[in-house]
């Protein structure tokens, strides 16, 4: 693991750095001159250095573990933006065989990354610096096909609201923001929805950007602690912020 260091443009850390969309933003910064870390199951050769999860019987060790090997990877350097686009989708309705299992999935992949993503935040964030979360346009509503996913993701909402509160635990002027997508077009949503409308998905290219600029630019930031929907008509996405 090597340290980070204080020539390039910005340090951002991604957590879910090995998914479609987190290797998508671990290119999408590194172009841009900035180092990059990665927390995943596996490690993403493009990043600057790693933080590979071995620990998945317990969040309290998976939290133990993650922050021993971002300290590794920082030295004494501190982030500039915390990306957690960590997660996974999964179904069932309470009278489904596998919803316990299902459900176990959804915290596991979705809820444990964000708290820790969070806890990350409070130790190794900048002064003024950006921790994004991710959510779900689905979670907006009740979820019945998929309980365990909206329960999961309505619980990433109400953290981002919680820590946008001066009381939650960020370094001073940080920021906290949820990104709500509602479909995003990743190799794997193609395989599985090939006769899907793809024009209502979200291009992966687009949220990276979306979050680069964020993170350099704080003026586009929306309010601390807001969820802000990615919808896309027609190929073109717009944003809703609540």
């Amino acid at each position: 693991m090597a340290a980070a260091t204080t020539a390039l443009a910005g340090r951002v850390l991604v957590y879910g750095g090995r998914g479609a969309l987190g290797a998508t933003i671990v290119q999408h910064f590194k172009t841009q001159g900035w180092w990059v870390g990665a927390i995943d199951l596996q490690a993403n050769d493009q990043a600057h250095g790693n933080v590979v999860v071995s620990s998945r019987t317990s969040l309290v060790e998976q939290e133990k573990e993650i922050v021993a090997g971002v300290k590794g990877l920082l030295a004494e350097s501190k982030l500039d933006a915390i990306l957690c686009v960590a997660g996974g989708w999964a179904g069932g309705s309470a009278a489904a065989a596998d919803f316990i299992a299902n459900t176990d999935l959804c915290v596991t992949q979705s809820l444990w990354s964000s708290v820790i993503a969070a806890r990350l935040a409070s130790l190794f964030l900048k002064d003024g610096g950006l921790l994004t979360l991710t959510g779900a346009g689905a979670a907006k509503d009740p979820t019945p096909g998929m309980i365990g996913y909206g329960m999961v993701k309505a619980a990433v909402h109400h953290l981002v609201r919680s820590l946008g509160d001066p009381k939650g635990g960020l370094p001073a002027d940080a920021f906290a923001l949820a990104i709500l997508p509602v479909t995003l077009d990743t190799p794997m949503n193609r395989k599985w929805m090939p006769k899907a409308d793809h024009t209502t998905w979200t291009p992966l290219e687009y949220v990276a950007e979306l979050l680069y600029k964020w993170s350099i630019e704080e003026q586009t930031r929306p309010k601390t602690g807001s969820l802000v929907s990615l919808v896309t008509k027609s190929g073109e996405t717009s944003l809703q912020v609540s």
